[in-house]
């Protein structure tokens, strides 16, 4: 049996995983290891179709990678996001982003700035705040903190900054959000194309 890594894109989080395993085993391939964008597979060479992996996976709302610059931005894509949804620290701000992707990735900003900018079409900024208001939004949405504890919680300076971005984002100020009887959240692997 050889073993196949398989980098997937917009496998973002525990449901993500949960789909991946089963439609992946529903295809009869038995899964070793999986995480958030990518999942490890035992299989003979003859009996390995990545045709039929990347249909059932495009059915399902996943893409399969196969560039390595490709992989590269998923990786940053998929620490941004859990460092912004699914953090365990009460303060953002206590949390560099740029030195955690530089880190993680073992490669140079500039170069990866660039790089996702060529991919994704926008910058690691730009993406890092959207995924940001997605969470305040989501934060709002609870009505458990003040706009001003969310600003804290997400790192903002201060109200005034979470409030600029939020209204250049979704048209709307956080208070007039939090109002809405309908309040229009996106799933997280669908922000940067919305």
């Amino acid at each position: 049996m050889d073993s196949k890594t398989l980098h997937i894109k917009n496998m973002v989080c525990n449901r993500c995983i949960k789909v991946v395993r089963e439609e992946i085993e529903k295809l009869d391939y038995n899964v070793d290891k999986i995480e958030l964008g990518e999942v490890q597979i035992s299989t003979s060479e003859k009996n390995f179709d990545m045709e039929k992996i990347q249909s059932v996976l495009e059915k399902n709302g996943f893409e399969l990678l196969s560039s390595r610059n490709a992989n590269i931005i998923e990786r940053v894509k998929i620490l941004i996001i859990n460092l912004i949804h699914h953090n365990e620290e009460d303060n953002l701000s206590e949390v560099n982003l740029h030195k955690e992707i530089i880190k993680n990735s073992g490669l140079s900003y500039q170069y990866l700035s660039s790089l996702f900018s060529s991919i994704e079409g926008i910058t690691i900024e730009k993406f890092i705040i959207q995924q940001k208001i997605e969470k305040a939004k989501e934060l709002i949405v609870y009505d458990e903190l003040t706009i001003s504890e969310i600003a804290y919680r997400l790192g903002y300076s201060s109200v005034q900054h979470l409030s600029n971005q939020f209204k250049k984002v979704t048209g709307l100020s956080p208070s007039y959000f939090k109002g809405l009887k309908s309040h229009k959240r996106n799933p997280i692997d669908k922000i940067q194309q919305s």
